[in-house]
Protein backbone atom coordinates (compact mmCIF):
# COMPACT_ATOMS: atom_id res chain seq x y z
CA UNK A 1 0.00 0.00 0.00
CA UNK A 2 2.81 2.12 1.22
CA UNK A 3 4.49 1.51 -2.48
CA UNK A 4 1.34 2.55 -4.11
CA UNK A 5 0.97 5.48 -2.19
CA UNK A 6 4.26 6.79 -3.25
CA UNK A 7 3.64 6.08 -6.58
CA UNK A 8 0.78 8.32 -6.69
CA UNK A 9 2.35 10.65 -5.04
CA UNK A 10 5.46 10.78 -7.56
CA UNK A 11 2.94 10.82 -10.70
CA UNK A 12 1.19 13.90 -8.82
CA UNK A 13 4.38 15.81 -8.60
CA UNK A 14 4.76 14.59 -11.99
CA UNK A 15 2.11 15.86 -13.41
CA UNK A 16 2.48 19.65 -12.01
CA UNK A 17 5.90 19.89 -13.05
CA UNK A 18 4.67 19.68 -16.53
CA UNK A 19 1.63 21.95 -15.91
CA UNK A 20 4.83 24.00 -14.27
CA UNK A 21 6.48 24.20 -17.36
CA UNK A 22 3.91 25.19 -19.40
CA UNK A 23 2.56 27.80 -17.37
CA UNK A 24 6.49 28.94 -17.55
CA UNK A 25 6.55 29.53 -21.49
CA UNK A 26 2.88 30.22 -22.07
CA UNK A 27 3.18 33.57 -23.47
CA UNK A 28 0.80 36.38 -22.12
CA UNK A 29 -1.15 38.95 -24.04
CA UNK A 30 0.69 41.95 -22.11
CA UNK A 31 4.05 39.83 -23.08
CA UNK A 32 3.15 42.40 -26.66
CA UNK A 33 3.71 45.34 -24.69
CA UNK A 34 7.12 45.37 -23.91
CA UNK A 35 9.03 47.57 -26.76
CA UNK A 36 10.93 45.12 -29.00
CA UNK A 37 13.57 47.80 -29.79
CA UNK A 38 15.08 48.22 -26.47
CA UNK A 39 18.23 45.87 -24.54
CA UNK A 40 17.92 45.69 -20.84
CA UNK A 41 21.13 44.72 -19.33
CA UNK A 42 23.82 45.01 -16.29
CA UNK A 43 25.90 48.27 -16.68
CA UNK A 44 28.34 49.44 -14.30
CA UNK A 45 28.59 52.78 -13.25
CA UNK A 46 31.79 54.64 -14.48
CA UNK A 47 30.82 58.57 -13.02
CA UNK A 48 28.40 60.41 -12.40
CA UNK A 49 27.78 64.14 -12.44
CA UNK A 50 25.22 65.23 -9.45
CA UNK A 51 26.01 69.60 -10.37
CA UNK A 52 22.31 69.87 -11.86
CA UNK A 53 21.14 68.68 -8.73
CA UNK A 54 18.84 70.56 -6.26
CA UNK A 55 18.59 69.79 -2.89
CA UNK A 56 15.59 71.21 -1.11
CA UNK A 57 15.95 69.69 2.92
CA UNK A 58 16.15 65.87 2.23
CA UNK A 59 14.11 66.27 -0.91
CA UNK A 60 16.68 66.10 -4.23
CA UNK A 61 15.25 67.00 -7.57
CA UNK A 62 17.03 67.60 -11.25
CA UNK A 63 19.00 65.41 -13.46
CA UNK A 64 21.98 63.44 -12.75
CA UNK A 65 24.46 62.42 -15.59
CA UNK A 66 25.51 58.73 -15.51
CA UNK A 67 28.23 57.37 -17.09
CA UNK A 68 28.24 53.28 -17.18
CA UNK A 69 29.99 50.81 -19.27
CA UNK A 70 27.52 47.37 -20.42
CA UNK A 71 28.15 44.19 -19.10
CA UNK A 72 26.57 41.87 -20.92
CA UNK A 73 23.93 41.71 -23.77
CA UNK A 74 24.16 43.14 -27.21
CA UNK A 75 26.11 46.18 -26.75
CA UNK A 76 28.29 44.25 -23.93
CA UNK A 77 31.53 46.18 -23.10
CA UNK A 78 30.26 49.96 -24.60
CA UNK A 79 30.28 53.09 -23.05
CA UNK A 80 27.41 55.30 -22.53
CA UNK A 81 25.97 58.34 -20.70
CA UNK A 82 22.18 58.67 -19.46
CA UNK A 83 20.49 60.56 -17.68
CA UNK A 84 18.66 59.61 -14.08
CA UNK A 85 15.83 62.08 -13.51
CA UNK A 86 15.11 62.74 -9.57
CA UNK A 87 11.51 63.33 -9.38
CA UNK A 88 12.14 64.86 -5.74
CA UNK A 89 9.38 61.53 -4.46
CA UNK A 90 11.55 59.14 -2.56
CA UNK A 91 9.83 55.91 -2.83
CA UNK A 92 11.15 56.66 -6.25
CA UNK A 93 14.30 58.44 -6.64
CA UNK A 94 17.25 56.58 -6.94
CA UNK A 95 21.02 57.59 -6.74
CA UNK A 96 23.86 56.36 -8.33
CA UNK A 97 27.61 56.32 -6.79
CA UNK A 98 30.39 55.24 -8.95
CA UNK A 99 31.31 51.51 -8.84
CA UNK A 100 27.77 50.46 -8.76
CA UNK A 101 25.93 47.98 -11.00
CA UNK A 102 22.55 49.44 -12.86
CA UNK A 103 19.75 47.85 -14.41
CA UNK A 104 20.12 50.30 -17.74
CA UNK A 105 17.75 50.22 -20.72
CA UNK A 106 19.11 50.92 -24.31
CA UNK A 107 17.04 52.08 -27.21
CA UNK A 108 18.36 51.26 -30.02
CA UNK A 109 16.66 51.98 -34.09
CA UNK A 110 15.76 49.67 -36.99
CA UNK A 111 19.47 49.30 -37.66
CA UNK A 112 20.15 47.83 -34.16
CA UNK A 113 21.88 51.80 -33.83
CA UNK A 114 21.85 52.86 -30.11
CA UNK A 115 20.04 55.94 -29.74
CA UNK A 116 20.03 56.39 -25.73
CA UNK A 117 20.46 54.69 -22.54
CA UNK A 118 18.59 55.38 -19.35
CA UNK A 119 20.14 53.75 -16.03
CA UNK A 120 16.43 52.72 -14.84
CA UNK A 121 17.64 51.74 -10.98
CA UNK A 122 19.86 49.65 -9.20
CA UNK A 123 20.49 45.97 -10.22
CA UNK A 124 19.16 43.63 -7.69
CA UNK A 125 18.80 40.43 -9.92
CA UNK A 126 21.56 38.28 -9.24
CA UNK A 127 21.39 39.49 -4.98
CA UNK A 128 17.93 37.91 -5.56
CA UNK A 129 18.61 34.86 -7.59
CA UNK A 130 21.26 34.23 -4.78
CA UNK A 131 18.67 34.99 -1.78
CA UNK A 132 16.49 32.23 -4.09
CA UNK A 133 18.99 30.16 -4.28
CA UNK A 134 20.14 29.68 -0.66
CA UNK A 135 16.64 29.30 0.61
CA UNK A 136 16.29 26.80 -1.71
CA UNK A 137 19.11 24.97 -0.68
CA UNK A 138 18.01 24.78 2.82
CA UNK A 139 14.13 24.05 2.10
CA UNK A 140 15.59 20.45 0.64
CA UNK A 141 18.10 20.18 2.99
CA UNK A 142 16.09 20.69 6.13
CA UNK A 143 12.77 19.04 4.20
CA UNK A 144 14.11 16.84 2.17
CA UNK A 145 11.51 15.09 -0.32
CA UNK A 146 8.46 17.31 1.73
CA UNK A 147 10.79 20.43 1.27
CA UNK A 148 11.28 19.47 -2.27
CA UNK A 149 7.74 18.86 -3.23
CA UNK A 150 7.07 22.65 -0.96
CA UNK A 151 9.43 24.13 -3.56
CA UNK A 152 7.75 22.93 -6.53
CA UNK A 153 4.47 24.56 -4.89
CA UNK A 154 6.23 27.66 -3.97
CA UNK A 155 6.89 27.84 -8.02
CA UNK A 156 4.04 26.53 -8.97
CA UNK A 157 2.30 29.22 -6.85
CA UNK A 158 4.25 32.42 -8.24
CA UNK A 159 3.67 31.39 -12.01
CA UNK A 160 -0.14 30.82 -11.30
CA UNK A 161 -0.09 34.05 -9.82
CA UNK A 162 1.72 36.09 -12.67
CA UNK A 163 0.19 33.89 -15.61
CA UNK A 164 -3.12 33.46 -14.48
CA UNK A 165 -4.51 35.66 -11.90
CA UNK A 166 -2.68 39.35 -12.73
CA UNK A 167 -4.24 38.80 -16.73
CA UNK A 168 -7.23 37.58 -16.15
CA UNK A 169 -8.00 40.56 -13.42
CA UNK A 170 -5.98 42.91 -16.63
CA UNK A 171 -8.41 41.58 -18.88
CA UNK A 172 -11.59 42.45 -16.22
CA UNK A 173 -12.84 38.58 -15.57
CA UNK A 174 -14.76 39.34 -12.00
CA UNK A 175 -11.65 39.53 -9.74
CA UNK A 176 -13.83 37.67 -6.70
CA UNK A 177 -14.64 34.51 -8.86
CA UNK A 178 -11.14 34.23 -10.47
CA UNK A 179 -9.56 34.99 -7.55
CA UNK A 180 -11.55 32.15 -5.73
CA UNK A 181 -10.73 29.65 -7.96
CA UNK A 182 -7.24 30.33 -8.17
CA UNK A 183 -7.23 29.79 -4.26
CA UNK A 184 -8.93 26.72 -4.07
CA UNK A 185 -6.70 25.47 -6.81
CA UNK A 186 -3.53 26.48 -5.60
CA UNK A 187 -5.12 24.61 -2.34
CA UNK A 188 -5.11 21.55 -3.81
CA UNK A 189 -2.11 21.41 -5.34
CA UNK A 190 -0.35 22.59 -2.37
CA UNK A 191 -2.06 20.50 0.05
CA UNK A 192 -1.96 17.24 -1.95
CA UNK A 193 1.76 17.72 -3.01
CA UNK A 194 2.90 18.30 0.48
CA UNK A 195 0.40 15.65 2.27
CA UNK A 196 -0.47 13.35 -0.88
CA UNK A 197 -3.66 11.76 -2.21
CA UNK A 198 -4.77 10.44 0.92
CA UNK A 199 -7.57 11.38 3.67
CA UNK A 200 -5.28 13.67 5.27
CA UNK A 201 -5.20 16.00 2.13
CA UNK A 202 -8.92 15.93 1.65
CA UNK A 203 -9.73 16.66 4.91
CA UNK A 204 -6.96 20.00 4.88
CA UNK A 205 -8.20 20.69 1.60
CA UNK A 206 -11.80 21.16 2.78
CA UNK A 207 -11.22 23.24 5.95
CA UNK A 208 -8.88 25.59 3.92
CA UNK A 209 -11.17 25.98 1.44
CA UNK A 210 -14.48 26.84 3.86
CA UNK A 211 -12.01 28.93 5.98
CA UNK A 212 -11.06 31.46 2.68
CA UNK A 213 -14.67 31.33 1.67
CA UNK A 214 -15.79 32.56 4.90
CA UNK A 215 -13.11 35.04 4.78
CA UNK A 216 -14.37 36.21 1.10
CA UNK A 217 -17.83 36.80 2.45
CA UNK A 218 -17.01 38.97 5.14
CA UNK A 219 -14.44 41.14 3.17
CA UNK A 220 -17.64 41.26 0.37
CA UNK A 221 -19.96 42.30 3.68
CA UNK A 222 -17.82 44.61 5.60
CA UNK A 223 -16.21 46.20 2.22
CA UNK A 224 -19.31 47.75 1.30
CA UNK A 225 -20.34 48.44 5.18
CA UNK A 226 -17.00 50.16 6.05
CA UNK A 227 -17.20 52.22 2.40
CA UNK A 228 -13.99 51.04 0.99
CA UNK A 229 -12.63 51.19 -2.10
CA UNK A 230 -10.18 49.62 -3.94
CA UNK A 231 -8.17 52.96 -4.36
CA UNK A 232 -6.35 52.07 -1.19
CA UNK A 233 -3.97 49.72 -2.56
CA UNK A 234 -0.64 50.75 -3.69
CA UNK A 235 -0.51 52.01 -7.43
CA UNK A 236 -3.97 51.70 -7.95
CA UNK A 237 -4.45 55.25 -9.56
CA UNK A 238 -1.42 54.93 -11.93
CA UNK A 239 -3.17 51.28 -13.07
CA UNK A 240 -5.98 53.17 -13.82
CA UNK A 241 -4.35 56.24 -15.82
CA UNK A 242 -2.19 53.42 -17.55
CA UNK A 243 -5.52 52.51 -19.86
CA UNK A 244 -7.48 50.65 -17.50
CA UNK A 245 -9.87 52.42 -15.94
CA UNK A 246 -12.65 50.00 -16.54
CA UNK A 247 -11.31 48.05 -13.16
CA UNK A 248 -13.21 47.79 -10.16
CA UNK A 249 -10.72 48.12 -7.74
CA UNK A 250 -12.81 47.49 -4.88
CA UNK A 251 -13.33 44.15 -5.80
CA UNK A 252 -9.56 43.35 -6.81
CA UNK A 253 -9.60 44.80 -3.22
CA UNK A 254 -11.84 42.35 -1.93
CA UNK A 255 -10.26 39.33 -3.59
CA UNK A 256 -6.93 40.94 -2.24
CA UNK A 257 -8.50 40.23 1.06
CA UNK A 258 -8.85 36.24 1.26
CA UNK A 259 -6.35 36.18 -1.19
CA UNK A 260 -3.61 37.58 1.73
CA UNK A 261 -4.71 34.95 4.38
CA UNK A 262 -4.75 31.96 2.53
CA UNK A 263 -1.77 30.95 3.11
CA UNK A 264 -2.18 31.11 6.66
CA UNK A 265 -5.18 29.66 6.59
CA UNK A 266 -3.62 27.10 4.26
CA UNK A 267 -1.28 26.30 6.68
CA UNK A 268 -3.75 26.18 10.13
CA UNK A 269 -5.79 23.29 7.82
CA UNK A 270 -2.78 21.06 7.74
CA UNK A 271 -1.89 21.38 11.17
CA UNK A 272 -5.17 20.64 12.20
CA UNK A 273 -5.24 17.35 9.72
CA UNK A 274 -2.23 16.34 10.33
CA UNK A 275 -2.64 16.64 14.15
CA UNK A 276 -5.70 14.43 13.26
CA UNK A 277 -4.25 12.44 11.51
CA UNK A 278 -1.71 11.03 13.64
CA UNK A 279 -4.40 10.92 16.74
CA UNK A 280 -6.80 7.86 15.07
CA UNK A 281 -3.29 6.15 13.71
CA UNK A 282 -2.26 6.10 17.42
CA UNK A 283 -6.02 4.95 18.51
CA UNK A 284 -7.76 3.57 16.21
CA UNK A 285 -10.71 3.00 17.57
CA UNK A 286 -11.29 6.87 18.19
CA UNK A 287 -15.26 7.89 17.81
CA UNK A 288 -16.46 10.45 15.63
CA UNK A 289 -16.83 13.09 18.62
CA UNK A 290 -13.73 12.15 20.24
CA UNK A 291 -11.80 13.01 17.06
CA UNK A 292 -13.77 16.23 16.69
CA UNK A 293 -12.74 17.25 20.01
CA UNK A 294 -8.71 16.43 19.13
CA UNK A 295 -9.42 19.19 15.88
CA UNK A 296 -10.78 21.21 18.25
CA UNK A 297 -7.67 21.10 20.87
CA UNK A 298 -5.15 21.61 18.66
CA UNK A 299 -6.77 24.32 16.57
CA UNK A 300 -7.09 26.54 19.76
CA UNK A 301 -3.57 25.88 20.49
CA UNK A 302 -2.12 26.90 16.98
CA UNK A 303 -4.96 29.47 16.09
CA UNK A 304 -3.76 32.25 19.00
CA UNK A 305 0.04 32.56 17.66
CA UNK A 306 -1.19 32.62 13.36
CA UNK A 307 -3.97 35.55 14.30
CA UNK A 308 -1.33 37.18 15.79
CA UNK A 309 1.17 36.61 12.91
CA UNK A 310 -1.36 38.03 10.40
CA UNK A 311 -1.42 41.02 12.61
CA UNK A 312 1.96 41.35 12.59
CA UNK A 313 2.57 40.67 8.80
CA UNK A 314 0.12 43.29 7.88
CA UNK A 315 1.32 45.66 10.57
CA UNK A 316 4.50 45.82 9.08
CA UNK A 317 3.05 47.08 5.87
CA UNK A 318 1.92 50.17 7.38
CA UNK A 319 4.04 51.03 10.10
CA UNK A 320 5.07 54.14 8.49
CA UNK A 321 1.45 55.30 8.40
CA UNK A 322 0.86 54.56 11.84
CA UNK A 323 3.92 56.48 12.90
CA UNK A 324 3.10 59.60 10.59
CA UNK A 325 -0.34 59.68 12.64
CA UNK A 326 1.11 59.49 15.54
CA UNK A 327 3.89 61.91 14.72
CA UNK A 328 1.15 64.14 14.15
CA UNK A 329 -0.78 63.98 17.07
CA UNK A 330 -3.94 62.34 15.17
CA UNK A 331 -6.27 61.13 17.67
CA UNK A 332 -6.62 57.24 17.74
CA UNK A 333 -10.24 57.81 16.80
CA UNK A 334 -9.32 59.50 13.65
CA UNK A 335 -6.40 57.17 12.73
CA UNK A 336 -8.79 54.11 13.22
CA UNK A 337 -11.37 55.71 10.83
CA UNK A 338 -8.86 56.43 8.11
CA UNK A 339 -9.54 54.66 4.87
CA UNK A 340 -6.13 53.46 4.66
CA UNK A 341 -6.00 52.20 8.11
CA UNK A 342 -9.30 50.83 7.83
CA UNK A 343 -8.79 48.54 4.45
CA UNK A 344 -5.78 47.38 6.84
CA UNK A 345 -7.76 46.70 9.79
CA UNK A 346 -10.70 44.66 7.36
CA UNK A 347 -7.61 42.59 6.01
CA UNK A 348 -6.54 41.58 9.67
CA UNK A 349 -10.06 40.94 11.14
CA UNK A 350 -11.21 39.25 8.20
CA UNK A 351 -8.27 36.73 7.35
CA UNK A 352 -8.06 36.27 11.18
CA UNK A 353 -11.82 35.53 11.10
CA UNK A 354 -10.91 32.80 8.30
CA UNK A 355 -8.03 31.83 10.27
CA UNK A 356 -10.75 31.04 13.20
CA UNK A 357 -13.36 28.99 11.15
CA UNK A 358 -10.99 27.03 9.91
CA UNK A 359 -9.75 24.82 12.26
CA UNK A 360 -13.31 23.80 13.14
CA UNK A 361 -14.20 23.44 9.76
CA UNK A 362 -10.91 21.34 9.46
CA UNK A 363 -11.91 19.29 12.68
CA UNK A 364 -15.34 18.44 11.22
CA UNK A 365 -14.48 17.13 7.67
CA UNK A 366 -11.27 15.02 9.87
CA UNK A 367 -13.88 13.65 12.32
CA UNK A 368 -15.90 12.30 9.44
CA UNK A 369 -13.37 11.74 6.64
CA UNK A 370 -10.65 9.47 9.55
CA UNK A 371 -13.29 7.75 11.70
CA UNK A 372 -15.27 6.38 8.24
CA UNK A 373 -13.44 3.20 7.53
CA UNK A 374 -12.80 2.51 11.40
CA UNK A 375 -16.20 1.93 13.03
Amino acid sequence: MSGLLKNREFILVAVFAVLTAILYFIPTEFDQRVADNAERCRAEVLSVDNSDIDQFGIVKTGPQSVTMRVLDGKFKGKIFTGTNELLGQMDKDKLFVSGEEALAVITYDEQGKPMFAVPQDHYRIDLELTILVLFSFLLIVFGGWTGAKALFSFVFTALVLWKLLVPALLEGVDPVWITMAVVAGLCAVIIFMVAGLNRKGVVAFSGAFLGVLTSCLLAIYFTGKLHLHGAVMPFAETLLYSGFGHLDLTRIYIAAVFLACSGAVMDLAMDVAASMDEVVRANPEITHMQALGSGIRVGRAVVGTMTTTLLLAYSGGFITLLMAFMAQGVPLMNTFNFVYVSAEILKTLVGSFGLVTVAPFTALAGAFVFIRKNN
